[in-house]
């Protein structure tokens, strides 16, 4: 008797050891009711609305009239109105790369030997403490671009997700970075000339390259027939380029720059992204006819050079009126990331739309550089935010995070040094009197 009820005892821990295990691998469904959803997609903006997440994805999202009578979830959150947003992107920062800029043991976002190959991402921390403080402004993913060596192409940009986790890269090696106008020795015309040639070299090894291979195939049964070269790393990233596959990120700002680069894009088909764009305002109808994506900042009101003499708070406004599509990125670098929701408030106060502003961070980021996030729409990652209150008001906060459906932590390390130093303890009262 002793013997079948332990034999017992030992199944039923069995079984619950299978079943907290299988719990703990299965992801969390969670739902979030009663929310001003800010979609960034077809449904617009719903009111008292329902959001679903299963495995990490938006499984739905209801309207207020749709709202099924029953929902099933592991987690429901009642959100009382508040607004729920896609988690925003930041862009043009060394986030992960940099820990502290005056530290040069903590830099690794560029080396004088990098070309059009170098990728940074290989170097990423998920561990900065940097993250945890970039979070604190609604941001759930990044685009890092990391600065390169001295040569034009300075490397390629890497999508990331915020959550601090090891497989936090998203996308690797997602876009080339190319850096124009300026120079403090030499001549801008060196840096145009020199994409303009390493681009039409590109294009005629790829002509060749397809010949060869066509060739191949009709003297398929010729044993003597040489097999084409395999291109090298520095080609196949070039061939990317002239196919779409991969966008360029040009850094230019003088508006002759721009018009140089929107004849390449023309000539060569490229995927162009104007980054900085200062004068892009003198050619907003070219760039807007060109389908060109710019990348620039809210904030930069005053020349930082004479390239820039045209930088005005009402740039993003000017250009979105002309039917350009704009990423509003900031100059955090690697800190201050979590400003970015300032940045876009402040495009808003200078004649944006708020819901254009808001899809200028999350959604038209995520579409230019083919990330799965950027929306609350079914199939997109759950990358989401809840706000206390408008997240381009300087008084709001973030309530709650989710990153693939995980919720993340709101704690960054100066939370914890403030605690550290304003709370009672019996440790010694650290750089106080």
């Amino acid at each position: 008797m002793k013997n079948t009820q332990l034999l017992n005892s030992l199944r039923y821990a069995l079984f619950g050891a299978l079943a907290v295990t299988t719990s703990a691998v299965q992801a969390e469904s969670i739902a979030i009711t009663n929310a001003t959803v800010y979609t960034v997609a077809k449904q617009g903006i719903l009111s008292q609305a329902t959001v679903l997440v299963d495995d990490g994805k938006i499984t739905a999202v209801y309207g207020k009239e749709d709202v099924p009578e029953s929902i099933t979830a592991d987690t429901v959150i009642d959100a009382k109105g508040r607004i729920l947003t896609p988690g925003f992107i930041a862009s043009k920062n060394l986030l992960g790369l940099v820990e502290v800029g005056a530290v040069s043991h903590t830099r690794d976002s560029s080396d004088k030997k990098a070309d059009l190959t170098f990728d940074a991402s290989l170097a990423f921390n998920p561990k900065s403490t940097l993250i945890a403080y970039a979070r604190k402004g609604g941001i759930t993913s990044s685009l890092v671009m990391p600065y390169g060596g001295e040569k034009v192409f300075t490397g390629q940009s890497f999508g990331v997700n915020l959550s601090g986790e090891f497989d936090s890269v998203i996308a690797a090696q997602n876009a080339v970075i190319v850096s124009l106008g300026a120079s403090r020795k030499g001549s801008r015309a060196m840096s145009l000339q020199t994409l303009s040639n390493q681009l039409e070299d590109a294009q005629k090894s790829l002509t060749k390259a397809e010949k060869a291979k066509a060739s191949s195939k009709k003297s398929k049964k010729d044993k003597d027939s040489k097999e084409a070269k395999p291109p090298s790393r520095s080609e196949q990233v070039m061939y990317a380029l002239l196919s779409g596959e991969k966008p360029l990120l040009a850094y230019a700002d003088r508006a002759t720059d721009i018009l140089a680069l929107l004849k390449l894009k023309e000539q060569y088909k490229l995927n162009l992204v104007l980054v900085g764009a200062s004068d892009a305002v003198l050619v907003s109808e070219e760039i807007a006819k060109a389908n060109v994506v710019v990348m620039m900042s809210a904030l930069d009101n005053l020349p930082s050079s004479f390239d820039s003499l045209h930088n005005s708070l009402g740039n993003v406004a000017k250009l979105t009126e002309a039917g350009v599509k704009v990423i509003i990125s900031n100059s955090g670098e690697s800190h201050n990331i979590n400003q970015l929701r300032f940045d876009a408030g402040i495009a808003v106060a200078n004649g944006l739309e708020n819901t254009t502003a808001l899809a200028a961070i999350t959604a038209n980021v995520a579409d230019t550089f083919s990330l799965n996030t950027g929306r609350i729409a079914v199939g997109k990652n759950a990358d989401l935010v809840l706000w206390s209150n408008d997240p381009f008001e300087i008084s709001s906060k973030v309530d709650a995070m989710w990153i693939n459906g995980k919720v993340m932590s709101l704690k960054s390390r100066q939370d914890a040094l403030r605690q550290r130093y304003t709370s009672d303890t019996t440790m010694p009262r650290a750089y106080t009197k």
